[in-house]
Formats: structure tokens, C-alpha cells, sequence
């Protein structure tokens, strides 16, 4: 029953955001009375936090799954870009904002969280990317990773780029686009261009 509750309640948080929606409405949603939610969570800021946790390591192990395929190192960006996109649903309810804003703890661990992972995948596709001669070789590996990172949280920052204004899947291929336009050769540009131009189809 925990692993149901925390099913469609990362579901809900995600549809809606963490702070429109309430204990009752993830128990009316089930089905289930509010009592069996808390059996397994003391409250609604620890089902926040197992929700985020148990949505992160999903996606972690997601990326490490697209990772070991050993793609194109352009490919694997875009592969690993839609895959997030879909575990988070386009987030359209700017839940990363809520969740900065209402569980500013939780958003901070999560946050250090996300940075390991994201800083190990990217530096190792940078480090691949200039060994197949499609990334300039003239890159400061640390700082581009270090750029890109912190280009994913400002893109997703409500204040910067308001959701009335862009569509956060748009942002992710603009942001994406830029980053890989600032970083490749003539032969990665072709790989580039020509994924972008299979992807407006």
C-alpha cells in the first residue's frame, strides 16, 4: 500500500504541485481513507520528502540505464532530456518551484542530490564528446559541466522564465540546444542538426 500512496502521490504532486494538493485529495483520489496514509507517513511534509527521494533515485537510475548504452554522446543528451521530461510529466505545475518555496529543506537535499549525478553524467559526456572529436577539444571540462548545471536550475527558476510565458519543455530544448551549439565541432554539429531536424518532424 506505501509503494501505492507514494505512486499517486508523486503523480498528483506533479499534475498539481505540492502545496494545492492535500492529504484528502491524494485519499479521495485512492479511494483509501486518510487514516491509512498516515499508518505509513507521519505527515504530508515526510510524504514530500519520500516522494521526491523515491521520484529522484527512478530517475537517476533511468539516466544510468540510457548512460551504459554508450550513445552518441549528443544522443544520450537528448535520450536523457526526454526521459526526465516524462517521469516529470513537463511538470506543469512548476513543482520544483513549489517545492523551493514550501519545503525549502527538502528542495536543498534534493538539490545536492541532483547535482552529483547530473555533474557525474555530464562531465562523462564531455569527456567522451572530446575523445570521438565532436566536442572541442580546447573545453574546460569543469567549467562547461558546472555551466550546464547551473543553466538546468535557472531555466526551471519560476521568477526568470515564468510558466505564463514558456513551456518548461520548450525551455529544456532551447537550453539543451544552446548548450550543445556552444561546445561542438563541425562534425558534432551535423549530429546535432540533424537530431534537431528529426525531432520537428
Amino acid at each position: 500500500m506505501k509503494e501505492k500512496i507514494l505512486e499517486r502521490a508523486t503523480d498528483m504532486f506533479l499534475n498539481y504541485g505540492f502545496k494545492s494538493v492535500t492529504m484528502d485529495d491524494i485519499a479521495n483520489g485512492m479511494g483509501i481513507s486518510k487514516k491509512t496514509i498516515y499508518a505509513h507517513f507521519e505527515n504530508k511534509t515526510k510524504l514530500v520528502e519520500e516522494t521526491t527521494m523515491n521520484l529522484f533515485h527512478v530517475i537517476a537510475e533511468g539516466i544510468n540505464q540510457i548512460i551504459a548504452l554508450q550513445k552518441n554522446p549528443i544522443e544520450e543528451l537528448y535520450e536523457i532530456k526526454k526521459f526526465v521530461m516524462m517521469r516529470l510529466k513537463d511538470e506543469k505545475s512548476s513543482p520544483q518551484y513549489q517545492l523551493q518555496k514550501y519545503y525549502p529543506h527538502i528542495f536543498a537535499v534534493l538539490k545536492d542530490k541532483e547535482y552529483e549525478v547530473m555533474c557525474d553524467c555530464v562531465v562523462d559526456n564531455i569527456k567522451r564528446g572530446l575523445e570521438i572529436g565532436i566536442y572541442r577539444d580546447n573545453l574546460d571540462v569543469d567549467f562547461v559541466s558546472t555551466i550546464y548545471y547551473s543553466g538546468v536550475f535557472a531555466i526551471k527558476d519560476n521568477n526568470l522564465f515564468p510558466n505564463s510565458k514558456f513551456k518548461m519543455s520548450t525551455l529544456e530544448d532551447y537550453f539543451l540546444e544552446y548548450h550543445l551549439r556552444g561546445i561542438v565541432t563541425p562534425k558534432g554539429r551535423k549530429i546535432l542538426n540533424s537530431i534537431i531536424n528529426s525531432n520537428q518532424e
